[in-house]
């Protein structure tokens, strides 16, 4: 039954460095430090590491790599995509062995700096481009996805639901794709709606998003916008009845009394694993995937409101969960 569903389901000093390397550089926040060790790894995000959410996850993983492998590490937000390439050569330059650059939009950059510095390793998460030292790391978000669907269609009231993004990324794409799929599962007869913010950090756009999807009858809203779905929750807050699931990272705690789950990404297990892998020499260039059975990309139910879930809803989960293990990547590789 779980096949036929998923058909068709398709593939996600510093003023001295300020004035070497240009103005952007000089947004590197204070994650720099020395360490006796000289091993470097560095992150680019794409957005605030205070959004709760995806750059934070991968922020955190940065810090466990400088705490777990004694790693010199830095950070640097990037705005726009010129900068991908430009912090991608600083990096190289200055001799750091493995960079991260957090999320789908940076691969092309990584393909055409890697070349000139052999000797980095250059990983973009959600993606699938690989070279001679580029690597992805693909997580399946979309099985997690898949689960929180079964989970609003359980609880809606109205029937109807909505899925809100930051970007039509195909990565994000895929995963409302799955959780509509969960949805019609539990509910057949539930209308699921989706919609886009344009951007990802800006909360009040969020918030409107969501304010809109309300004003349509929706109660239980996926949201997958990094800093502009904390808007999502503002929105869940002030109206009646209306729950959200989050992504990326646990947001439970952001607004536990509307939040029913988060589907989450342990984004610090999956970077250290791969720094280390790069620092003890290890590391071969591939795509690495990683979902439900790795116990990388799960549904977290909130605890506070875990209550109000009937335990029949949470055992056909659980069932979903064990037999979904690797079936919606397979699927996704067919299309």
């Amino acid at each position: 039954m779980i096949h036929k569903l998923l058909t068709g389901l398709r593939p996600y000093a510093v003023t001295l460095l300020c004035l070497m390397f240009s103005v952007s550089a000089c947004s590197r926040d204070q994650t720099d430090r020395q360490t006796s060790s000289d091993f470097k790894v560095a992150l680019l995000t794409p957005g605030p590491i205070s959004d709760q959410s995806w750059n934070g996850g991968a922020y955190q993983g940065l810090i466990w790599i400088r705490d777990s492998l004694d790693a010199k590490v830095s950070h640097i937000q990037t705005r726009t995509p010129a900068e991908f390439d430009e912090n991608f050569r600083q990096y190289g330059a200055q001799g750091y062995d493995l960079v991260f650059g957090h999320g789908f939009e940076f691969q092309d950059a990584a393909l055409r700096v890697a070349p000139q510095f052999p000797q980095t390793i250059y990983i973009t998460t959600s993606g699938t481009s690989t070279a001679a030292n580029v690597a992805g790391i693909e997580f399946a978000f979309e099985e997690a996805s898949y689960l929180a669907g079964m989970l609003a269609g359980a609880m809606t009231r109205t029937g109807t639901i909505g899925m809100i993004g930051g970007t039509e990324l195909p990565p994000v794409k895929r995963s409302f794709a799955s959780f509509a799929l969960g949805v019609r599962s539990t509910n057949r007869k539930a209308n699921t709606l989706v919609s886009y913010i344009g951007n990802w950090d800006d909360v009040s756009a969020g918030k409107e998003q969501a304010l809109a999807q309300i004003s349509r009858n929706t109660d239980v809203i996926f949201q997958n916008a990094d800093a502009a779905g904390l808007g999502v929750f503002q929105a869940a807050r002030e109206a009646k009845g209306v729950r959200v699931i989050g992504s990326n990272s646990n947001q439970n705690n952001v607004a536990p009394e509307v939040t029913l789950g988060s589907v989450v990404i342990d984004l610090p297990r999956a970077f250290l694993a791969v720094a280390r892998e790069v620092k003890d020499g290890k590391f071969k260039p591939r795509v690495i995937s990683l979902g439900l059975h790795d116990d990388i990309v799960k549904l977290v139910l909130n605890p506070r409101l875990e209550s109000t879930i009937p335990q029949a809803v949470i055992h056909q989960i659980d069932s979903a969960h064990k037999a979904l293990d690797g079936q919606l990547k397979a699927e996704s590789a067919k299309q």
